[in-house]
């Protein structure tokens, strides 16, 4: 009999989307997301994809000291692959976006493919109502924020990151971002194979759309061949439904509460966990098992838990 194939998942607990407001269960201390990050681990996620917050009010942070509070507990309490995100948020600088990363060494790290418009307004349809000063504009002033991501940038992430043996959750949110990871990988700066995160579902990358997770499939089959290894993330309402559509096809999958806070209509989910469980019996019912950690490592060749520096 064949074997079932082992499927990665990857829940981002926290992320620089949602603020502290729009959900009771969005990690935001330390602490919290140590736990949350834990709890999915035992869901059977095989990575955490991981920011950083301010604990007094929930503003996403890329400072290096709040990542070292809770990277070293998840690292000594579970074999987890660590992510940790370059992206940041939109509003910050690639410099400040990359000193996680840079000084910390992980296994795996996030890297956006390309500049967009990243538009968060939105949100102020559903959420009226905010407990911090900060969060209001944040969302209403990304109308006219592009999230920067030039090809120079992308250049000095990776050549940064070079000596760290660190490898890259690729995420592509548009098509023209696949041709950007195939341009890196032509360069020599990107190694396969490309751990590639497409992006479905959020305003100002491509749409949610069965056609889109095709056309996202085909263009990748086409310029990367065999040398890479895709994922699914949808935001929103379109997190389970497109992460399954994928999963039928031979992808993985990416959960979290950075991505979605619900676990259907007008339902908040619980947990992070609680996504990883759902996706699992997705998986399982579809005759596939979830990777185990080092099998992860394995699939995306990582250099290994002991070779981080936290």
């Amino acid at each position: 009999m064949t074997k079932a194939k082992p499927v990665i998942i990857t829940c981002a607990v926290t992320g620089a989307i949602h603020t502290p407001s729009m959900s009771p269960h969005l990690p935001i201390t330390p602490d919290e997301i140590r736990d949350a990050a834990l709890g999915a681990a035992e869901a059977g996620a095989a990575i955490v994809h991981l920011h950083a917050r301010n604990p007094e009010n929930g503003q996403p942070s890329q400072d290096v000291n709040l990542f070292r509070q809770f990277l070293p507990q998840i690292k000594k309490q579970s074999d987890v692959v660590i992510n940790i995100t370059t992206g940041g948020a939109p509003n910050m600088g690639v410099e400040e976006r990359l000193q996680p990363t840079l000084l910390l060494k992980p296994e795996l790290a996030s890297l956006n493919m390309g500049s967009m418009n990243f538009g968060l307004y939105e949100m102020l349809q559903r959420f009226q109502d905010f407990k911090y000063d900060w969060e209001r504009p944040y969302l209403e002033e990304s109308d006219d924020r592009i999230f920067r991501n030039t090809f120079r940038d992308i250049t000095y992430i990776l050549e940064s990151c070079t000596k760290n043996g660190t490898r890259f959750e690729v995420e592509c949110y548009d098509i023209g971002h696949i041709y950007a990871a195939q341009h890196f990988v032509q360069r020599g700066l990107l190694k396969t194979p490309v751990f590639l995160q497409s992006v479905f579902g959020l305003r100002g990358g491509i749409g949610g759309d069965p056609e889109d997770l095709m056309h996202m499939r085909r263009t990748a089959d086409r310029l990367l061949g065999k040398d890479y290894v895709w994922s699914i993330l949808g935001a929103g309402r379109n997190q389970i439904p497109l992460a399954t559509m994928g999963l039928a096809i031979g992808s993985n999958a990416r959960v979290g509460l950075e991505d979605s806070l619900w676990d259907g209509p007008g339902q908040l989910a619980a947990s992070n966990a609680h996504q990883v469980r759902r996706i699992r019996t997705v998986i399982e019912a579809l005759g596939h098992r979830v990777a185990t950690p080092d099998e992860a490592r394995e699939i995306l060749q990582l250099k290994g838990r002991n070779q981080v520096d936290f």
